[in-house]
C-alpha cells in the first residue's frame, strides 16, 4: 500500500476538526462544475464516488436529489442534457440514472409550490464525513503510517536530497527528515509554503467561506432537494440527523486564514431565499415549519480553496 515508503502524517489539530467537519456531507461529482466546463474534474470526482461507495457502504449511502424545473431559470433541455452528462461522465456506476418526474401528486413534490409541476431526480451520496477522515487515518496507521495529531510543522528546509523538518506540540519539538514533503494543509497551504521557505511558487491561493444552516425538518422522506436561486447558484436542502434539515451552501471570498470563521446574518438570509414568497423555487408555506432566519437552530461554516 505504501510502496515501500515510510510515511508520517502531521495534523495541527485533531482529525477532521476543520473544514471536514463543516461540509455538506456529500460524496458528489460536482454537478455545478460541469456547467462551468470542468468535465475532467467532474469525471474524476464521479469515478472516485463509485470507489468510495463500493469500499465504504457502512458510512456512505445513495441519496436521491430532486431538481425542480422552474420557468425563467435554466431551460428544461439544459437541465436534462447536463444530468445526462453527469450520469455518463464517470464510467461504470451503481447509482440509478436520472429520471424525469411529474411532481404534482408525487411525494417528491409535496413540499414544493404547486406551480413546480415537473423536475428530475438524480443520485449522489451522503457520507459521515468526519468518520470517513478518521477511518482513512486508521487504515493508513494499520499499514504503517505514523499519525501525529495536535502536532504542527513549525519549519522545513531543504538539505541536499532531503527536507529537515521541525514538528512539535506545546512542549516538545522534534526534528525529522523526509525525502518528500506533501503540503495538504487546505486553507493554510500558503502558511506551510512560508514555513518551508518556499517563496517562488505558482500556487494561486484564493480562500472562500461556505456556510450552512440547520433548521427543524422541512419535510418527510430521505430525499434531498437542489434548488435554483435567482443568481444562478444552487442551494441544497438535505435530511440531517432525523429531525432536521441542512441547507447550504454559500460561497464568499474570505481573507485572514487564522481569523475565526462564522456565518453572517446576510448568509442566513441568502440560504432562506428559496423559501420566501417571491422566490420562483420556494418551499410550500406551512404554518408549523419553514426555513426562516429565526428558525436556524445552529450553523456550520468552513473555509477552503475553491475547486477548479
Amino acid at each position: 500500500m505504501l510502496r515501500g515508503l515510510s510515511v508520517r502524517l502531521v495534523e495541527k489539530g485533531d482529525l477532521a476538526a476543520a473544514t471536514s467537519s463543516a461540509s455538506s456531507k456529500l460524496i458528489h461529482g460536482g454537478l455545478r462544475y460541469r456547467e462551468h466546463g470542468a468535465f475532467r474534474l467532474v469525471r474524476e470526482a464521479l469515478a472516485e464516488r463509485e470507489v468510495l461507495l463500493t469500499s465504504a457502504p457502512h458510512i456512505i449511502r445513495p441519496l436521491p436529489f430532486v431538481l425542480p424545473y422552474a420557468r425563467g431559470l435554466r431551460p428544461r433541455a439544459v437541465l436534462r442534457l447536463g444530468l445526462f452528462l453527469y450520469d455518463n461522465l464517470g464510467g461504470h456506476r451503481t447509482l440509478p440514472g436520472t429520471q424525469t418526474v411529474a411532481l404534482r401528486g408525487d411525494p417528491y413534490g409535496g413540499p414544493l409550490q404547486a406551480h413546480l409541476t415537473s423536475g428530475f431526480v438524480y443520485s449522489d451520496c451522503w457520507v459521515d464525513d468526519a468518520r470517513l477522515v478518521v477511518l482513512n487515518a486508521r487504515d493508513a496507521a494499520a499499514h504503517g503510517v505514523e499519525i501525529s495529531t495536535r502536532t504542527e510543522m513549525r519549519s522545513a528546509r531543504r538539505k541536499g536530497d532531503h527536507w529537515s523538518i521541525l514538528i512539535g506540540n506545546d512542549s516538545v519539538t522534534t526534528e525529522v527528515a523526509a525525502r518528500i514533503l506533501v503540503n495538504a494543509a487546505g486553507p493554510w497551504v500558503a502558511e506551510i509554503l512560508r514555513r518551508a521557505g518556499v517563496t517562488a511558487h505558482k500556487a494561486d491561493i484564493r480562500l472562500i467561506k461556505g456556510s450552512h444552516i440547520v433548521v427543524p425538518r422541512l419535510y418527510n422522506g430521505r430525499q434531498a432537494y437542489i434548488l435554483q436561486n435567482d443568481d444562478r447558484r444552487i442551494v441544497f436542502v438535505l435530511p440531517y440527523e432525523g429531525k432536521f434539515s441542512l441547507i447550504g451552501t454559500t460561497e464568499l471570498p474570505f481573507s485572514g486564514v487564522d481569523e475565526p470563521v462564522a456565518i453572517t446574518p446576510s448568509e442566513i438570509d441568502y440560504l432562506c431565499v428559496p423559501y420566501h414568497s417571491g422566490s420562483p423555487t420556494r418551499w410550500r408555506r406551512r404554518t408549523s415549519s419553514g426555513a426562516t432566519p429565526e428558525s436556524a437552530r445552529f450553523t456550520t461554516t468552513g473555509k477552503g480553496t475553491p475547486r477548479r
